[in-house]
């Protein structure tokens, strides 16, 4: 209970107009279990409180507990005729897929009749559609996969990063990566940016200073030649995509591992699952909710699968075979997140608001770059023309 506590994360976990509560499950116990050990990794270089990592992106947002909303409020908690689902809608284009999805003509606020279409369906019907479909969505049940275990600790000093994720947990294993030492290259394409870029500067700030950028079409031959070379050039590569994301563009996970590389692929619910999620859905579906007095499920933290995700992910990335091949490490957030939860564990209970602390955020430090800022300067380091 003291990490929880001290992690700020039931600061953001309850209804708005109610007591702040305690989470179930070791999650800020877990989160300050990989900070301790990155810490003993990098001889004390990087030195931070896991815990107090699960609620930094709330600490610059400002964002506040919202019951069966999330804190961020683009995330609901809904009865299904079976039980209860997580549903996101926090892209553009969510209110059309989430429209499609129960067979509706798309509007504004597509809310009122997604709650009334879940009410009358079961959730395993909700998954297959979403999936379908695209959309972060799922029931919440029960998750049995476990996420891997860390080999032999290496140090990762002068390491070339590839990073293609977005968001929250892929930067925020490539930021700590940097923080070890890891030179971090960011890619993006130019028709998807990362959507964090649209997101609260100070945090985007926070996660990507001193990276470089680079932006690549892998659409355009000589540019994905050039994307081919950077990866070659790399000694670990971040995804956050579904696997035949990269795929498409012609490069090949296993075969980077095979040569003696570390690919660092997080996914919603593992390589070979097909369904999306963010991190408040992602967490809620796997299990991780506070329970009211009359049962009702209640967000914990703040999108809260993507920091634990981040931090696991970097915890495996500075650990690799003792013989020094590569390692393709499928990180399920899902599974992340299971791993800290016990079926009997004690329900959840309030606790005095001055039992507890706020989220806080910590100082960035260096600049995050503009988008392909340093495309034309890593391709000539590469001797790579892209055209």
């Amino acid at each position: 209970m003291l990490d929880w506590a001290e992690s700020g994360v039931p600061a953001l976990t309850g209804f708005p107009s109610g007591p702040a509560l305690i989470p179930p499950g070791v999650a800020a116990t877990v989160a300050r279990e990989h900070t301790t050990r990155i810490a003993a990794l990098t001889g004390g270089r990087v030195r931070l409180d896991g815990a107090r990592l699960l609620t930094e992106r709330a600490a610059c947002t400002g964002s506040t507990r919202g019951g069966t909303r999330s804190a961020g409020r683009a995330c609901r908690l809904l009865p299904t005729a079976d039980g209860w689902a997580a549903v996101s809608c926090a892209r553009p284009d969510d209110p059309v897929l989430l429209a499609a999805l129960i067979g509706r003509d798309a509007v504004d606020d597509p809310w009122p009749a997604v709650a009334e279409w879940l009410r009358t369906h079961p959730g395993a019907e909700l998954a297959e559609r979403a999936e379908l479909l695209g959309v972060a969505a799922g029931p919440i049940a029960p998750v049995s996969a476990k996420p891997p275990q860390p080999l032999r600790p290496r140090p990762v000093d002068n390491l070339r990063v590839v990073d293609f994720s977005a968001l929250w947990a892929g930067p925020l294993c490539a930021h700590l990566l940097g923080l070890a030492g890891a030179r971090v290259i960011k890619v993006e394409t130019p028709t998807r940016p990362d959507g964090a870029r649209r997101g609260e500067p100070g945090f985007y700030r926070l996660l990507h200073g001193g990276h470089e950028s680079v932006v690549l079409d892998p659409g355009d031959p000589g540019q994905r030649r050039a994307l081919r070379e950077l990866v070659a050039s790399a000694d670990i590569v971040i995804e956050a995509s579904r696997p035949r994301a990269l795929a498409g563009f012609g490069l090949d996970a296993r075969a980077f591992a095979d040569a003696g590389g570390t690919w660092i692929s997080i996914t919603a619910h593992g390589r070979a699952s097909n369904r999306i999620g963010f991190g408040d859905d992602i967490a809620a579906s796997a299990g991780l909710v506070a329970r009211a007095s009359d049962d009702t499920p209640l967000f914990v933290g703040d999108a809260i699968a993507d920091p634990l995700t981040g931090l696991t992910a970097a915890v495996l990335a500075m650990s690799a075979p003792a013989d020094g091949s590569g390692q393709l490490w499928d990180i399920s957030m899902s599974a992340v997140v299971a791993a800290t939860l016990d079926p009997g564990a004690a329900a959840t209970v309030p606790i005095d608001e001055s039992h507890i602390v706020a989220p806080a955020r910590r100082v960035a430090t260096g600049t995050a770059p503009e988008s392909g800022r340093d495309t034309a300067t890593v391709l000539a380091e590469l001797g790579v023309r892209p055209g």
